[in-house]
């Protein structure tokens, strides 16, 4: 049985004129996806008025925690005192917020006990996944 974990976390969202001065979110780690996370916003909190995700690679948010990483449409460097700085960019425009530190970290240990890295090879599931390719072969 997979175990999903969700955590329910505060953005600060930084541009210009901001709408709100922080945005609900929630990280999000599948075992059936090890290699990723993902963080979803609810449609209050988007410029667009709809639900937006996006799916990244935890190794990135593991690395960007410590020192700046990414250099494709998701971005993450440290910035000051516990906080982390996400950098979303989209053919929209770029989405900048501050995340507690802290708050990421608790997440990445929870996913960290649930599959530790090195170990996600074990949790993928390749026979299904060919399964899935091969149907519309």
């Amino acid at each position: 049985m997979s175990s999903v974990i969700e955590q329910a976390v505060q953005v600060r969202l930084v541009a210009s004129a901001p709408r709100m001065e922080s945005v609900p979110a929630t990280l999000r780690y599948d075992p059936r996806d090890p290699f990723a996370v993902s963080m979803w916003f609810p449609a209050p909190a988007t410029l667009e008025g709809t639900e937006v995700s996006w799916a990244f690679s935890r190794d990135l948010l593991v690395q960007g925690v410590d020192e700046p990483a990414g250099l494709g449409d998701v971005r993450v460097r440290p910035y000051g005192y516990d906080r982390t700085v996400l950098e979303f960019h989209a053919l929209e425009g770029t989405a900048l917020m501050h995340i507690r530190t802290s708050e990421l970290r608790r997440f990445l240990k929870r996913a960290q006990g649930l599959v530790p890295a090195g170990r996600e090879h074990l949790h993928l599931d390749l026979d299904a996944d060919l399964a899935e390719l091969m149907r519309d072969a």
